[in-house]
């Protein structure tokens, strides 16, 4: 069974007079511990396609089902609650709040879950471990480079033990050399942790670190390649 499968999915928006169509009847299967990148001109639907999953945005048409639960027509309550135990979510901005320190910014999510205070810290102090950050726990963001920042957010997108985490360019704002170490920790966070990634991205070297490349333009998946 897929842990990420849209069934003939369509989204719409207005603008003015003109109706702009994302995803037009689309349908994807991603499986437990696939890395997908998804590639496309800007306004082709990429976002969409993450805020659909994600359960921030409802499709018009079709069905969603992720980690055994079908999304599409949750109440916001569900869907928060949902969310916090299953998705993760990396955004390219990094999005820290600058007053907490890294720590603290990484423990967030796991606030909203039932957890005792030793399981909280055991998780954090787990996921900065994993992103190479142990040493920069009590420092806050102006502290930190654009790439540890960046660390820190992905830290923050899998404290929870999401099964699916998604990420919104999540190289788009760094440079060469920092871009490629946040490449090889996704990978290795696929590779060694067995976490499913979605990826949105524009650069094609950064979506070849995936297992299966998409391409999505005008509402359609154009192709599919699996990396070997």
């Amino acid at each position: 069974m897929p842990l990420v499968e849209l069934r003939r999915v369509s989204k719409r928006f207005t603008k003015g007079d003109e109706t702009i169509v994302p995803l037009d009847d689309v349908s994807l299967s991603i499986q437990e511990g696939e890395f997908v990148s998804l590639m496309g001109p800007s306004g082709t639907g990429k976002s969409t396609l993450l805020n659909l999953v994600s359960g921030i945005d409802r499709p018009d048409a079709g069905e969603i089902e992720v980690a055994g639960t079908e999304i599409t027509n949750l109440s916001r309550s569900r869907l928060a609650d949902w969310r916090a135990t299953n998705l993760g979510y990396i955004f390219q901005t990094h999005n820290l709040i600058p007053v907490l320190t890294a720590y603290e910014n990484v423990e967030l999510p796991t606030l909203l879950l039932k957890l005792s205070a030793s399981e909280r810290r055991q998780r954090v102090e787990l996921a900065l471990e994993a992103v190479g950050l142990s040493d920069r726990a009590d420092h806050y963001p102006r502290q930190l480079s654009g790439g540890q920042e960046q660390r820190v957010g992905i830290a923050r997108a899998i404290v929870a033990h999401p099964k699916v985490v998604v990420a919104d360019e999540p190289t788009g704002s760094l440079d060469g050399t920092t871009s490629a170490q946040v490449q090889q920790l996704l990978q290795r966070l696929n590779q060694e942790l067995g976490i499913t990634l979605l990826m949105v991205t524009h650069d094609s070297e950064v979506a070849r670190i995936a297992t299966r490349q998409l391409t999505l333009d005008r509402g359609k998946f154009l192709e599919a390649v699996t990396m070997t």
